[in-house]
């Protein structure tokens, strides 16, 4: 039996400042307390008050290497890990302002997100949860990637991630797990930062992408290991990539109830299972306990 929960936002507003990794533009988010059932919101406060884009999978666009959104011609960019900040804290009504379309990179993980957002304080609203309940298993494919979505039998939502660079032994071959609750996703996810291979970094440098970008504003990995910075955790890309597949999933829009695995999978492999879960379940509210 599920016992229920009560939605939440947070109690007043809380800003992070910093800069897009891919356009180099400085950008204020602000995230705002927001109504009971309104969902994540982004609005676009260079743009005015009616620039507003739902934080759902139906309006990303696809894009290599982060997620964005786009609804009546006005965008965000790179949002995956504010969505899983919230996501992992549980905050289900949130209006996300920002003065530009990239969000800002941090240090290249969730942190700066997250500790903002409980600096905030985060508070109960008088609705409670429904939740997308898995009732099956689904499976998608992309190559040699694949995602699956479980049903579970506590009401929880846990994630799971394999990660394999075989040809890269400097990351190899690594995995993460974890039930997303607050406390264990605020410890052993949030903090963990993107990653790129040294190769891949001079390549989209030449590209025109990213130049502004040092190895202390992510994980570079030469052939001898992280370059001019040090790893948080010995599976730190497996965390990083279940950071990604929770802000993916939230995308939904939705709680959800079941268990997500995945292997080598990407934002768009991610999407596309959470536009899935959309469309082949239904929302449900659990039961109260009883005695």
């Amino acid at each position: 039996m599920y016992i229920s929960r009560p939605q939440q936002t947070i109690r007043r507003p809380t800003a992070v400042s910093g800069v897009g990794y891919w356009s180099g533009k400085e950008v204020r988010v602000e995230f705002r307390p927001a109504r009971v059932g309104s969902g994540i919101t982004f609005v676009r406060d260079d743009l005015g008050p009616e620039a507003s884009i739902p934080g759902r999978v139906e309006y990303r666009t696809e894009v290599p290497r982060r997620s964005n959104l786009s609804c009546h011609g006005v965008g965000v960019e790179m949002v995956e890990h504010i969505m899983a900040a919230l996501s992992g804290l549980q905050i289900n009504n949130c209006e996300v302002g920002v003065d530009q379309a990239e969000m800002p990179g941090c240090d290249g993980s969730a942190i700066e997100f997250v500790d903002a957002l409980l600096s905030a304080g985060i508070e109960q609203q008088e609705e409670e949860v429904s939740y997308l309940e898995i009732t099956e298993t689904l499976r998608l494919t992309n190559g040699a990637a694949w995602i699956e979505a479980h049903p579970v039998d506590d009401g929880s939502f846990s994630v799971e991630f394999e990660l394999d660079y075989p040809e890269d032994s400097v990351i190899g071959r690594q995995s993460a797990a974890l039930e997303v609750v607050p406390d264990s996703f605020r410890r052993e996810i949030a903090p963990c930062r993107t990653f790129v291979l040294q190769r891949e970094a001079e390549e989209m440098v030449r590209q025109g992408l990213g130049e502004h970008v040092t190895p202390r504003d992510l994980l570079i990995f030469s052939d001898q290991g992280v370059v001019g910075n040090e790893l948080r955790f010995k599976n730190e890309c497996a965390r990083h990539k279940a950071l990604d597949l929770i802000g993916d999933m939230a995308l939904t829009g939705h709680a959800i109830r079941g268990r997500i695995v995945a292997y080598r999978s990407g934002h768009k492999l991610n999407a596309a299972l959470a536009q899935e879960l959309v469309t082949s379940f239904a929302l449900v509210a659990p039961l109260r306990a009883t005695a």
